[in-house]
């Protein structure tokens, strides 16, 4: 895939380098493979009681174990959704109508979460909840002080990520689900850029829900799932038939779901890998950061292995994703350009990160499928890039001629 040529506006590259899998993944050979039987032999609906009804059933359940066994979880502590975004949608709202029953009514959570989530609570205190949104420090982190001085005995939800989508900090969530439990509320992790990244045993991890999605990890778009322990009622999302022991209503996708389970069993083989993608990622961070003028986003060592965020002073972010596509380099900007506003990053923000130097940063986030070529090739092309820009920036001259007034 990487070495394919292609042509981009009357002009012919020579590389192909896919840097944004934290956006999405392609769906691998092997997933694909495991997906077809659905579409042809095992296509009955797994709610229907005939034979073709009965072999899909078995192709779901089987799936549900496999997914379970990747987690190190039970089965039934599996429930299948449509995205990432719906599981993060049903384990906050869930578990906050739930707990209102109890009388509480209060939500922590963090300013970096993904806005899946953000808005969701956005939307609860429009409802009549109380959110209080924790900070984290200079590279992402939540404050564990903040956290616990943040939650009571009104407190229903603790919902803090497991690593961070855009700056790829790894949250100390068993130390945040601890302090959830201290006060009896429930902890729930998003864990979509965690999943299939680093190892994860919910039986060991002190989490009551957990959500993720396969097209973060080569399953296709449009399913996810979210891990609810056992013994543990939240209100339901979607209502509809008897579908996910009557917690999920809909016929189940049954080829994703198929496709979700292959992938996330060959990314568990594959995290011994890992420090592969680390060394590839650790070059990219030290090459970088030698461009004047330029600083690492997030935690410099727990992080996720294939995030790299950097920030570039005197530029705008856009500007430098453009200029990386023409040269055949798939990346993405912390800048919230897709929503039309010209405010940088609420991560970054949330973290300190001035404005300026917020408006030019650049996520990478390369995979297993990423090779060493590859990172030669962003080491080699960015730069030129960088000071093609900030000799565009009158800021940028400014600085050169007080650099030059030093010497």
């Amino acid at each position: 895939m990487n070495e394919k040529r292609f042509r981009l506006k009357g002009e012919q590259v020579s590389r192909f380098v896919y840097a944004d899998n934290a956006a999405t993944t392609p769906v691998s050979s092997a997933v694909i493979d495991a997906m077809m039987p659905c579409f042809t032999q095992d296509f009955g609906n797994p709610s229907s009681l005939h034979q073709a009804g009965r072999r899909a059933k078995d192709v779901l359940d089987s799936a549900r174990a496999s997914i379970a066994s990747s987690l190190g979880c039970e089965p039934s502590e599996i429930y299948f959704t449509s995205c990432g975004t719906e599981s993060d949608n049903w384990a906050i709202r869930g578990a906050a109508s739930r707990m209102k029953k109890k009388g509480r009514t209060h939500i922590v959570t963090t300013k970096i979460e993904h806005h899946a989530v953000l808005h969701t609570c956005e939307a609860l205190e429009r409802e009549g909840y109380t959110v209080t949104y924790v900070g984290v420090d200079e590279y992402g982190r939540v404050d564990l002080n903040e956290l616990r001085a943040a939650v009571s005995d009104k407190t229903a939800l603790v919902s803090v990520m497991y690593a961070n989508n855009e700056v790829g900090t790894i949250q100390p969530i068993r130390e945040a689900a601890e302090i959830a439990h201290s006060v009896g509320a429930i902890m729930f992790t998003d864990a979509v850029q965690a999943v299939g990244a680093i190892e994860i045993n919910l039986e060991e991890l002190p989490v009551d829900m957990l959500s993720f999605s396969g097209h973060k990890l080569h399953a296709p778009k449009g399913i996810g799932a979210l891990y609810i322990r056992r013994g543990l009622v939240i209100d339901n999302l979607i209502e509809g038939g008897g579908q996910e022991k009557r917690r999920r209503g809909g016929t189940e996708n049954l080829p994703y779901i198929v496709g979700l389970a292959k992938a996330l069993e060959i990314a568990v083989n594959k995290i011994k890998d890992l420090p592969r993608v680390e060394k590839m990622r650790d070059r990219l961070i030290s090459e970088l950061t030698k461009i004047p003028y330029s600083r690492l986003n997030g935690h410099p060592t727990e992080r996720l292995p294939g995030n790299v965020n950097i920030g570039f002073e005197f530029i705008e972010g856009e500007s430098m994703l453009l200029w990386l596509d023409i040269s055949g380099i798939c990346a993405s900007t912390g800048s919230a350009c897709s929503s039309a506003s010209l405010d940088p990053s609420h991560v970054l923000l949330a973290m300190g990160v001035p404005h300026e130097r917020a408006h030019g940063s650049l996520r990478l986030s390369i995979s297993h499928d990423t090779t060493d070529e590859d990172i030669d090739y962003i080491i080699e092309t960015l730069p030129p890039i960088i000071e093609k820009l900030r000799n565009m920036s009158p800021l940028w001259e400014e600085i050169v001629k007080k650099e030059a007034a030093k010497v």
